[in-house]
């Protein structure tokens, strides 16, 4: 097991969870999840295995059977704008692997995983086991605007910048 780990105290209770590899952007790293769910029931892909967030832009790639339209680019940008606005809540939940709500999948998780996973819920939009950081509502993301998509043998990439609350 890895180990470097970091311990969580929640209502008196700790939850060793193993310790982050990075330090996310927290509003950028909301959108993603916010994206990945959107690509998951805009195009029923499955969500992305190779990101990188970052505070200034981006970038996220899906597999996907064919290239995205313009317009549907563009119902990408409109429905996580919704979203935002929405002022949807980010809330915690810690559960041992055995107890994974419905519908949690497992298969990003890194082999030397904790027993104890932290499941993110976004309002009810999104749910899904995630360390890194996070706003505390949608709203605090402030705005997302794709700034370019490309596409090279079923994988499409969306490069997308969010303008943060200060």
């Amino acid at each position: 097991m890895n180990n470097l780990y970091k311990i969580v105290t929640i209502m008196e209770q700790e939850h060793i969870l193993n310790e982050h590899n990075k330090q996310e952007f927290a509003p950028a790293h909301t959108a993603e999840h916010l994206l990945n769910q959107t690509m998951v029931r805009m195009f029923g892909c499955g969500r992305s295995r190779n990101m990188h967030i970052e505070r200034k832009k981006s970038k996220i790639n899906y597999e996907l059977a064919s290239c995205p339209t313009k317009d549907q680019v563009e119902e990408i940008e409109r429905r996580m704008n919704k979203l935002i606005a929405d002022d949807l809540p980010i809330s915690y939940q810690f559960v041992t692997r055995d107890n994974v709500p419905d519908g949690v999948l497992l298969d990003k998780l890194p082999d030397d995983a904790s027993d104890t996973l932290r499941i993110v819920r976004i309002g009810e939009y999104d749910i899904c086991p995630c360390i890194g950081t996070h706003v505390g509502h949608t709203s605090e993301i402030g705005g997302f605007r794709i700034t370019s998509t490309s596409w090279n043998e079923g994988s499409f990439r969306i490069v997308f910048k969010v303008d943060d609350v200060k």
